[in-house]
C-alpha cells in the first residue's frame, strides 16, 4: 500500500502526459484533484492501521543496486507518518486552490496556471505538482540513504521549474536559479556524508535500519565529525537555518502561491526530517558531542528570522522569514535532545515530540498563509503591506482567514503552534535555559510583526493599489476558501484535541532519544 501511495501521483502525471491532445487542459486539474483525494484516503487508511510504538510499519524492501548496497526500502513510523499525512493534505489544498485557474487564458496576474502571461500550461502545471507529490512522499518514507538522496535531489528540480515557469517574470528565474544552486550544493554535501556512513559500515550498506543498528561511526572521532558536518550542512541548507537561509525569501516572493505553500509546508521539512531520521540516530555520539552547535544555530535562526521578518514590507517575504524563525525552534529542540548529561530522558523526548509537531503545525499554518498571500497577487499583482488598508470591509472572509492564520502562527493557545512550542520550550528549558530564553524572544517579535501587518492591511480606511481590477478587491472564492480554511481547521483541531497526533509521535520520539543516548 505504501508504494501505491508514493507512486500514484507520478502514474497519474504519466497518464496526463500521454493523454491525447484532444483531452482539454481544463480537465487536468479535476484529475489532479481526484488523485490527491485518493492519496488522502490512502493515508487515512494507513493512519488507522498504524500501531503506535511498534517501530517501522508498512515496510517494503527489495534489491535495487545490490552491488553497491542500495535497496528500495520504504516504511513509516511515528516520526514520518505525520509528515506523509501533511504532504497529502497540502497537495490536496494546492489542487483545490488551482481549480480557480483551470480555465485561465493567461492574461491575468494570478499565481496558478497562466500566471505571468502566456499560455496557461495547465497540463504541465498539474504534472509537475503530481511529480513533486511523489518525490515528497518518497523522501518521507525512504529507509535507504541513496533512495532518500534521489528524492531529495528531485525535489530541487521540481521546485526549480515551478518557480521559474510560473513565477513573477525575470526575477522568478533568478530566484529559481539561486534556489537551485544553493540547495544542489547542499545535496552534494549530503551525498558525501552518506558515502562516509557507507564506508564506515561493515558490511557496507546504505540501509537506514541496518546503519542505526551498527552505529558505524561510534568512537571514530574526526571521521564522524566530518560526516556530521557534511550531513548537517546539506540538511541545514534545505531547512533553511542561518546562515544558509538566503535563498528562501526570493524563492518564496517570486514563486506562485501554490508553489510557496508546498515549498514552505513540505520541502523545508525535508531538512528537519533528515535530522531526526538520519543525523541523530545514525550519528548519536557525535550528535551529543556537537549538540551545543545546533542549539546555537536554532536559537540564532529563531531570533534572526523574527527580527528580519519584522522589517519586511512585502507580505510573502515576511512569511518566508517567519519560516526561518519556526524552523529555528525545531533545530533548538533537536539540539536539546542531544544533551544527555544531566538531563531528563522525558524532557528530551518531549523536545523531539514538540519538534515533530512543529513541522506539522508550520506546514498547515504557513501553507494557508501563502495561499492567502496569493489572493493579494491575484487581485492586485503585488504583496506590499503599505499598498493595502481596510480589506476587512470588501473581503471579510479573506480578512478572517488571514487573522486566524496570523494568530495560529503566533502560537496562540487553541492552535497547533501552541502545542508544538510549549513542548519544545518545556523540553529544552531545563537543560538549556540560556538558548531557550533567547529563542523565546522570537515569539514576542513574531507577535509584533503579524499584529502590525493585520492592523495595517485589514483595518482602517479602505486603500487599494491602482493595479486592482475594476470591481474592487474580491473576497475569497469558493476554491480559495476550500483550500485554506481546512488547513486552519486542522491546526485548530490539533490545538484542541492533540492526542490523535501525539499518540503517534511520542513512542517514536522516545525511541529516537534512546538511540541518541546509547
Amino acid at each position: 500500500m505504501l508504494t501505491v501511495l508514493v507512486f500514484l501521483p507520478l502514474l497519474t502525471a504519466g497518464v496526463l502526459l500521454l493523454a491525447p491532445r484532444a483531452v482539454p487542459d481544463r480537465a487536468c486539474v479535476p484529475v489532479w484533484l481526484a488523485a490527491a483525494g485518493a492519496e488522502l484516503v490512502l493515508v487515512v487508511i494507513i493512519w488507522l492501521g498504524f500501531a503506535p510504538g511498534e517501530g517501522i510499519q508498512y515496510a517494503q524492501r527489495t534489491r535495487w543496486i545490490p552491488g553497491a548496497g542500495v535497496g528500495y526500502h520504504v516504511g513509516v513510523d511515528g516520526l514520518s507518518l505525520p509528515l506523509v499525512a501533511l504532504t497529502c493534505v497540502l497537495f490536496l489544498a494546492a489542487a483545490v486552490h488551482s481549480l480557480r485557474r483551470r480555465t485561465a487564458t493567461g492574461t491575468g496576474t494570478g499565481t496558478g496556471p497562466g500566471a505571468g502571461g502566456g499560455p496557461p500550461r495547465v497540463r504541465a502545471w498539474v504534472c509537475l505538482f503530481l511529480f513533486l507529490q511523489t518525490v515528497c512522499l518518497g523522501l518521507f518514507t525512504a529507509l535507504d540513504l541513496i533512495l532518500f538522496f534521489v528524492f531529495f535531489d528531485l525535489s530541487i528540480v521540481g521546485m526549480y521549474f515551478v518557480i521559474a515557469g510560473w513565477g513573477h517574470g525575470e526575477r522568478a528565474r533568478a530566484a529559481a536559479l539561486k534556489f537551485f544552486l544553493y540547495t544542489f550544493v547542499g545535496s552534494l554535501a549530503l551525498l558525501l556524508g552518506f558515502i562516509g556512513l557507507y564506508l564506515a559500515a561493515e558490511p557496507h550498506t546504505f540501509d537506514l535500519t541496518d546503519l542505526a543498528r551498527q552505529d558505524p561511526l561510534s568512537g571514530r572521532g574526526a571521521h564522524a565529525a566530518l560526516v556530521l558536518l557534511a550531513v548537517g550542512t546539506g540538511l541545514a541548507v534545505k531547512t533553511p537555518a542561518v546562515p544558509f537561509h538566503t535563498w528562501l525569501p526570493p524563492a518564496h516572493t517570486e514563486a506562485p502561491a501554490a508553489g510557496s505553500a508546498i515549498l514552505a509546508g513540505v520541502l523545508l521539512k525535508m531538512g528537519t526530517y533528515g535530522f531526526v531520521r538520519i543525523a541523530m540516530p545514525l550519528l548519536p555520539g557525535v550528535w551529543r558531542q556537537y549538540a551545543l552547535v545546533f542549539l546555537v544555530v536554532g536559537a540564532l535562526s529563531a531570533v534572526y528570522g523574527a527580527l528580519v521578518a519584522l522589517g519586511q514590507s512585502d507580505v510573502k517575504r515576511m512569511i518566508a522569514y517567519t519560516s526561518v524563525n519556526h524552523m529555528g525552534y525545531v533545530i533548538l529542540a533537536l539540539g536539546a535532545a542531544g544533551v544527555v548529561s544531566g538531563t531528563d530522558e522525558q524532557a528530551r523526548s518531549l523536545a523531539v515530540t514538540g519538534a515533530t509537531v512543529q513541522m506539522v503545525s508550520h506546514g498547515l499554518i504557513t501553507g494557508a498563509l501563502f495561499l492567502l498571500s496569493g489572493v493579494l497577487w491575484d487581485r492586485a499583482g503585488g504583496h506590499r503591506i503599505a499598498d493595502f488598508s481596510g480589506l476587512a470591509v470588501p473581503a471579510p472572509r479573506f480578512a478572517a482567514a488571514t487573522a486566524v492564520g496570523a494568530f495560529a502562527a503566533i502560537g496562540l493557545p487553541g492552535f497547533s503552534g501552541f502545542i508544538a512550542e510549549f513542548q519544545i520550550f518545556t523540553g529544552s528549558l531545563g537543560s538549556q535555559p540560556v538558548a531557550t530564553a533567547v529563542a523565546l524572544t522570537g515569539i514576542l517579535i513574531t507577535a509584533a510583526l503579524f499584529l502590525r501587518a493585520l492592523h495595517r492591511m485589514l483595518l482602517g480606511p479602505a486603500r487599494l493599489p491602482d493595479t486592482v481590477r475594476t470591481g474592487g478587491f474580491g473576497d475569497l472564492t469558493a476554491a480559495e476558501t476550500a483550500a485554506t480554511v481546512p488547513l486552519l481547521g486542522l491546526s485548530l483541531a490539533i490545538g484542541i484535541v492533540p492526542r490523535f497526533l501525539l499518540d503517534v509521535i511520542e513512542p517514536a520520539a522516545r525511541t529516537l532519544t534512546g538511540l541518541v543516548a546509547r
